[in-house]
């Protein structure tokens, strides 16, 4: 309870507060890029369940012969970097995190695609609702593998607290002013989840 009255809480506060700018990165992005200004989403919530997310929008809707989105590295424009590396296209998701699908604080939503490929132990990365920022942001973010990422992620399941949360807001304000760990080597944002090989129980 107290995790959620403080989610309401700052994002609330950073909505007021960074109003002006919201309204600025919404007028560059549709000039930019047009429209949608926002990008939208489902991915899984608490417990697997499916919500909504929005972002800013980052990417050009650029497609091949075949009409298939060409390739993330050729559709991110210059501009979608920046948003990406200051986290401002993140702004928006402060509505999801009111409304309760997100945290402040969490393992980062991904793609429902990737539900079946979980192990149990990487499945209980949704045993908490997903965050703006989490654990294994400001521990590596995208510069590090699937299986370090989900090691981050179920050790803040299993030792979240109040201080916790906290360390890791002010550890995020410092990788984003840094523009750390933006994306993995020779990609532009992330290599995709492909399954982990689950282990025998009995071992």
């Amino acid at each position: 309870m107290l995790k959620r009255l403080l989610d309401i809480i700052i994002a609330s506060t950073a909505l007021i507060l960074l109003a002006p700018l919201y309204a600025f990165v919404a007028y560059k992005v549709k000039k930019k890029l047009g429209s949608p200004v926002l990008f939208r989403q489902v991915r899984p919530g608490l417990y697997g369940k499916p919500f909504e997310m929005i972002k800013f929008r980052t990417m050009k809707d650029a497609v091949d012969a075949n009409g298939q989105p060409l390739p993330d590295s050729e559709r991110l424009t210059a501009f979608g970097k920046m948003l990406r590396s200051t986290s401002l296209d993140e702004m928006p998701e402060l509505w999801n995190v009111i409304k309760g699908d997100m945290s402040i604080v969490g393992p980062r939503p991904l793609l429902t695609e990737y539900l079946p490929l979980y192990n149990e132990e990487q499945a209980k990365r949704h045993n908490v609702r997903p965050g703006m920022t989490g654990h294994a942001q400001v521990n590596g973010r995208n510069a590090i593998g699937w299986e370090e990422k989900f090691k981050l992620d179920t050790w803040y399941v299993e030792h979240q607290s109040t201080l916790l949360d906290f360390k890791i807001m002010f550890k995020t304000v410092h990788k984003v002013l840094a523009k750390d760990d933006i994306s993995a080597e020779g990609e532009a944002t992330m290599t995709r989840f492909t399954g982990t090989e689950k282990k025998d129980a009995k071992k």
